[in-house]
């Protein structure tokens, strides 16, 4: 994560304008898009968490998994269970790391299948016990 989060929460604005300008030349009303937006913070929770699957090798396996958790495919549920758990680990290293964007992390989070998390996985992080 080598970017400093001045500078991406920066971008992630830049990319929030172009989403509010976007919306609002197609005529849609900014009450009705505007809370369907992320935030600043998540933005980046999102920048961080693609450059740490691009880090780890794993971008095209996590991005297939989402692929493939959309179809009617027998194994769709098990590729949607990867996919959570693997995001699940990520956005929780990443408020470890930047504690400044937890609430955005577990908001993120609370869209994850939790069920599909496992229960017995510490809430602290692996190797700090």
């Amino acid at each position: 994560m080598s970017e400093s989060l001045a500078r991406l929460r920066a971008d992630a604005r830049l990319e929030l304008d172009v989403l509010i300008e976007h919306h609002s030349r197609d005529g849609e009303d900014p009450w009705e898009f505007l809370q369907h937006l992320p935030t600043v913070d998540q933005l980046v929770v999102r920048a961080l968490r693609d450059e740490e699957l691009d880090r780890t090798g794993k971008t095209a396996e996590f991005l297939l998994a989402r692929l493939g958790e959309q179809t009617q495919r027998p194994d769709a549920a098990r590729l949607r269970a990867e996919a959570d758990r693997l995001e699940y680990t990520i956005l929780r290293d990443i408020a470890h790391q930047h504690p400044e964007l937890t609430r955005a992390v577990w908001t993120l989070a609370g869209s994850l299948d939790h069920a599909q998390i496992s229960p017995a996985e510490p809430a602290t992080r692996r190797g700090e016990d």
